[in-house]
């Protein structure tokens, strides 16, 4: 019984870092957006938030289960919204 009980406790540990990694990849991918339309638009961006959340993800994902994602430079927004054009 004691085992069943272990991985229940693992696979909801698991289940939770799953869920949290989707709203933390939600949101980035949100800020990515603006930070995109703002160059679009030739105004000021930042990457402060995405780069935030990046770091976020990126201590769960040390955890296990869950990937890491790259942090964003300026410079790529940039070069992506070139190719966008």
């Amino acid at each position: 019984m004691s085992v069943h009980k272990a991985i229940t406790k693992h696979v909801e540990q698991v289940n939770s870092r799953v869920n949290v990694f989707k709203q933390l990849d939600y949101a980035r991918e949100k800020y990515i957006e603006e930070a995109v339309q703002q160059c679009l638009n030739g105004e000021k961006f930042s990457v402060k938030k995405i780069n935030a959340v990046t770091e976020e993800i990126n201590s769960l994902a040390k955890q296990g289960v869950v990937p890491s994602r790259k942090l964003v430079t300026i410079e790529m927004v940039k070069e992506y919204t070139k190719k966008l054009k």
